[in-house]
């Protein structure tokens, strides 16, 4: 089982703030078809990913038991 923390307006669009998906040995690349997919999230390439709290590439692996963040861009001011 694979943990997704989404944040701002990925929360919003999926209605919750963490996703539980039964799939095991995927890519960032992947998981985030699924679930643009699955979950009717946006997902643009702007969005990064962090895998156990430190940032991942689009072609890392996702094993089970790692928590995933998608992390949308922000801004300051």
């Amino acid at each position: 089982m694979i943990t997704v923390l989404l944040f701002s307006h990925l929360q919003e669009e999926a209605g919750t703030q963490q996703l539980q998906i039964d799939v095991q040995n995927l890519t960032v690349a992947e998981l985030k078809e699924l679930v643009m997919k699955d979950y009717n999230v946006s997902l643009s390439q702007h969005i990064m990913a962090a895998i156990n709290e430190e940032y991942a590439n689009e072609d890392d692996m996702i094993q089970d038991g790692d928590v995933v963040a998608l992390i949308p861009p922000v801004s300051g001011g």
